[in-house]
C-alpha cells in the first residue's frame, strides 16, 4: 500500500482553494491561500522529480501580475480620480472606440488591475502545489479507463513543467560541476539545447514503456455503443462546465448552476460506465481512498463552502461584501473574517498527510 496520499484528494484539495481565488480579488484573502498552498505544498511534498515545480509557479504568477498591470497602463480600463501619470494617447479608429493606448494612469485603476493580476496569481499557486504534491502517474492510473486517451494527453501535459526543473535543475548542477558559472541571458542558451534534449529522451521513453505494456488495448464495440458513450461523455462535460460556470459566477442564473452540474455528473458517470467496456485493463493493488484522503478533501470543500455562503449572505458583519474590495473609492482592504477562517482549515494536509519531509530537505532532480 502506498505511503503518500491519492493524488485526486490533492487535485481536489487544490481546487478547493481555487475555487475561493476565484470568488475574491480581496489582496489579503488572496494572500492567505498563497501562504496557505506554499506552506502545505512545502511540508507534505516527498523527494520525487515533480516536488520542485512549486517555485516555477510562482515565478510565472509574478510575470502574469506584470502582465496584467503593463496591459493596464498600456490600454486602460477602470479610471479614477488619483491620476499618477499620463502617458501620451494614440487616437484610434471609429470602430476602435472604447479602446485607447496611452493616456492618465489613475492609483485606483492601477490596484484594480493589481488585484486581478493576484487573483490569476493565486489561481497558478494552487496549481502549482496540486504539481508539486500529486504523482502523474498514480493519478493517470486511477483515471476511468473510458477516458484513457484524454486521461494520458493531460497527464503528459501536467509533468511537463516538473519534468523540465527536473532536467533544467540536473543540467545546470553538470555544469557547475564542470567549472561552468554563466549566469544570465548566457545560461539560459547553454541550458536550453540540452533540457530539450532531455525531455525529448523522457518522451519518447514513457511512450515505448506504454506500448510494451499495450496500454490502450480496445475491446470490439459496436458503433451504436461508441456514438452514445460519446454523446454522454460531451453532455456530461457541457454540462459539468456549464454549472461550474453557474457556481463560479455569482451573477449566473440558479438554474445554470447546481442543476447543471447535477445534470452533466449523471451523464458523465454514464458515459464512464458505457465507455469503460471497450477498454481492457488490469489494473495490480488499485489505489484506495482512505480516512487521510477523504480529510484532505473535506478540508478544500469546507474551505470552498465557506466562501460560498458567505458570499450568499452577503452580510459586512460576516464579511461578505469584502471578498471584492472597493477600488473606486480606493479603500484599504479588510479581511474577511469566515472565509480567512475557511482558508485556514485547509492547513488540515499538514497534520493528515503521512511522512512528510523536512521544508529544508533538497528535492533530488
Amino acid at each position: 500500500m502506498n505511503d503518500t496520499l491519492h493524488p485526486g484528494a490533492w487535485w481536489l484539495w487544490a481546487l478547493g482553494l481555487a475555487a475561493v481565488a476565484s470568488r475574491t480579488t480581496n489582496p489579503l484573502l488572496l494572500g492567505l491561500i498563497i501562504v496557505v498552498a506554499g506552506f502545505v505544498a512545502v511540508r507534505c511534498r516527498h523527494d520525487t522529480p515533480w516536488a520542485a515545480s512549486y517555485g516555477m509557479f510562482l515565478k510565472l504568477g509574478l510575470i502574469v501580475i506584470g502582465i496584467r498591470v503593463l496591459f493596464h497602463i498600456l490600454l486602460g480600463g477602470i479610471t479614477g480620480p488619483t491620476v499618477l501619470f499620463t502617458l501620451p494617447q494614440l487616437s484610434l479608429a471609429g470602430w476602435a472606440q472604447g479602446i485607447r493606448l496611452g493616456g492618465p494612469v489613475s492609483a485606483e485603476g492601477l490596484v484594480f488591475a493589481l488585484n486581478q493580476g493576484l487573483q490569476l496569481a493565486t489561481l497558478l499557486g494552487c496549481v502549482g502545489a496540486a504539481n508539486a504534491l500529486a504523482n502523474p502517474k498514480r493519478l493517470l492510473r486511477s483515471l476511468p479507463a473510458a477516458l484513457y486517451e484524454v486521461s494520458v494527453a493531460v497527464v503528459v501535459a501536467m509533468t511537463v513543467a516538473p519534468q523540465l526543473v527536473a532536467s533544467a535543475r540536473a543540467v545546470r548542477r553538470a555544469r557547475q560541476l564542470r567549472g561552468d558559472v554563466a549566469r544570465g541571458w548566457r545560461a539560459v542558451r547553454t541550458l536550453l539545447v540540452p533540457v530539450l534534449e532531455d525531455a525529448l529522451e523522457r518522451s519518447l521513453v514513457l511512450a515505448a514503456a506504454m506500448d510494451s505494456r499495450g496500454y490502450g488495448r480496445t475491446a470490439g464495440v459496436s458503433a451504436p455503443t461508441r456514438r452514445l458513450t460519446g454523446a454522454l461523455v460531451l453532455g456530461g462535460l457541457i454540462g459539468l462546465s456549464v454549472g461550474a460556470y453557474g457556481l463560479l459566477d455569482a451573477g449566473a442564473p440558479g438554474v445554470v448552476g447546481a442543476p447543471m452540474l447535477g445534470i452533466g455528473i449523471v451523464l458523465a458517470v454514464a458515459g464512464l460506465l458505457v465507455g469503460s467496456r471497450r477498454v481492457r485493463r488490469s489494473r495490480y493493488r488499485p489505489d484506495r481512498w482512505r480516512r487521510p484522503e477523504f480529510l484532505v478533501l473535506a478540508s478544500g470543500l469546507l474551505a470552498t463552502t465557506v466562501t460560498v455562503v458567505t458570499e450568499s449572505l452577503g452580510s459586512a458583519a460576516l464579511g461578505g461584501l469584502a471578498l471584492i474590495p472597493s477600488t473606486v473609492p480606493l479603500l484599504a482592504p479588510e479581511l474577511p473574517l469566515l472565509p480567512a477562517a475557511g482558508v485556514l482549515i485547509a492547513l488540515a494536509p499538514v497534520f493528515i498527510a503521512p511522512n512528510k519531509i523536512a521544508p529544508n530537505k533538497e528535492v533530488a532532480a
